[in-house]
């Protein structure tokens, strides 16, 4: 199943959020609690950690990008055989986890 990875929110008085780093490219596979991709706020940084296991399928942000809270930055599946979907609209959210630091 394809879910997507989403920009958390809402974050007091945070808009949108900047992709400081993905941890893996496209194809990288985590287990739950690995470090997938840090954010960037006006004022902190976002960690975000893969609630389970799962497959980094296509980013959708790059490093550098802007993306508004609750948008997808990326698709992540459990088989990376499953196809992709051409929009992220109907897609359930990836369960993953958001430490600000």
């Amino acid at each position: 199943m394809i879910r997507k990875l989403a920009v958390p929110g809402p974050i007091e008085d945070v808009e949108e959020l900047r992709v400081l780093m993905w941890h893996g490219g496209e194809g990288t596979a985590f287990a739950k609690g690995d470090l997938i991709v840090e954010l960037e706020t006006h004022k902190a940084i976002v960690e975000v950690r893969a609630g389970g296991p799962g497959v980094l399928r296509k980013i959708l942000c790059a490093e550098g990008g802007w993306e508004k809270a609750g948008r997808a930055l990326a698709l992540v599946g459990d088989d990376p055989a499953d196809p992709l979907p051409g929009s992220t609209d109907a897609l359930e959210a990836c369960p993953a986890e958001f430490d600000v630091v």
